[in-house]
């Protein structure tokens, strides 16, 4: 164990490279290790996530973020019931069936985020399509799990590549919470195309919002960033069009937790009022995520659950109240940027362009 600048770093050596190499989460033997993200500047720890339970706490808590990584997360949740239930001496039909509701119930730990619904379906599919024993079904929801992880990086790869076709050189890109290496398995989405961009050219800046209230943008963006050795300016959440008006931004790169069939998409709440700023100043804004983002079922965004979190989190800052006690308080988790605001989707399969509902579509023929 290493300790740098106060950070608690497990067994890394060579720092340059943290968080391009780093798997955020990954199913070890016979459990889930993953980053404690609640601790992230202060402290970087491995936590291991031995029970199906632990797993729905630990995606609710925000132990575990991002939508790629929740999606991987819940799947790595599927197989942990399964462990479980395969100790309680049930026959394959009574395994199945209880099995099934548990994957449905790990499903509802956070309702935003699509790939957290994806992934269980894929472990679903897994169960509903074996012909092994129970032990057999184990061993396979966990193979699935550990490709869904291997995916998932390359998907992010591919994903950067294509986002670095549309970086200015020179450019300074504004992003938005995180949709990094710590959002994902590794690498990133919105961050795995600045992380391309700035291979090609080290020119390349950011700056990244604060994002209130919980500040992944400063706890987090900026932590994978400088770790990396990519310029980064933090900034609050108000500042953007101020800087976009005085021509210190050149592009925004966001990520997703769902985007509906016509492109509408939901991520970290100001999102749209930075896409809003940037469409005034004529600054492209893209949305950087995989297909398994992509929810084919909705139309529109506005069918998108918007998940509303504890109020402590606007009204307390490090466990201390910032506001008068009293005080009332809404906190939604997201909101949806309209497809109109959006210059285009960054997918692994290229970047999607208006018609979105078209070139959606067609995507997924791919």
């Amino acid at each position: 164990m290493t300790i740098i600048h106060g950070l608690i770093l497990e067994g890394r050596k060579d720092m340059a490279e943290f968080h391009s190499k780093i798997k955020t989460i990954e199913w070890v033997d016979n459990y889930s290790k993953m980053v404690d993200q609640t601790l992230l500047p202060y402290e970087f720890k491995y936590v291991h996530i031995t029970k199906g339970q632990q797993m729905y706490d630990a995606i609710k808590a925000m132990i575990v973020r991002g939508a790629p990584a929740i999606g991987v997360a819940g799947a790595h949740g599927v197989v942990l019931y399964a462990q479980e239930l395969r100790e309680e001496n049930l026959s394959r039909d009574e395994f199945v069936k209880k099995l099934l509701e548990k994957a449905d119930y790990m499903a509802t730990s956070r309702p935003t985020a699509v790939n957290l619904m994806w992934a269980v379906e894929k472990q679903k599919e897994v169960i509903k399509n074996s012909k092994s024993d129970i032990s057999g079904i184990v061993e396979e929801l966990k193979q699935n799990g550990i490709r869904l992880e291997d995916e998932d990086i390359a998907i992010n790869k591919k994903i950067g590549d294509y986002g670095a076709e549309v970086v200015p050189k020179g450019a300074t890109i504004l992003t938005h919470c995180n949709a990094g290496g710590l959002a994902t398995v590794g690498y990133g989405t919105a961050l795995g195309v600045v992380r391309s961009a700035f291979a090609k050219d080290n020119t390349i800046q950011v700056f990244a919002d604060e994002t209130r209230p919980r500040q992944q943008g400063a706890r987090i963006t900026t932590f994978e960033l400088t770790m990396d050795g990519i310029p980064t300016t933090l900034i609050t959440d108000g500042m953007c069009s101020y800087f976009m008006k005085k021509g210190m931004i050149d592009m925004v790169c966001v990520g997703a937790d769902r985007i509906a069939a016509n492109g509408d998409a939901a991520n970290k709440i100001g999102t749209y009022t930075v896409a809003i700023a940037a469409k005034y100043h004529n600054i492209p804004f893209y949305v950087a995520a995989p297909l398994s983002t992509i929810d084919t079922s909705i139309s529109t965004g506005d069918e998108i659950v918007i998940e509303e979190r504890s109020h402590e989190e606007v009204t307390h800052i490090n466990g201390k109240i910032i506001c008068a006690p009293d005080v009332n308080v809404i906190n939604p988790g997201f909101d949806v940027t309209p497809n109109e605001l959006i210059t285009g989707i960054i997918t692994e399969v290229g970047i999607l362009r208006p018609d979105y509902k078209k070139s959606i579509a067609e995507a997924f023929k791919k």
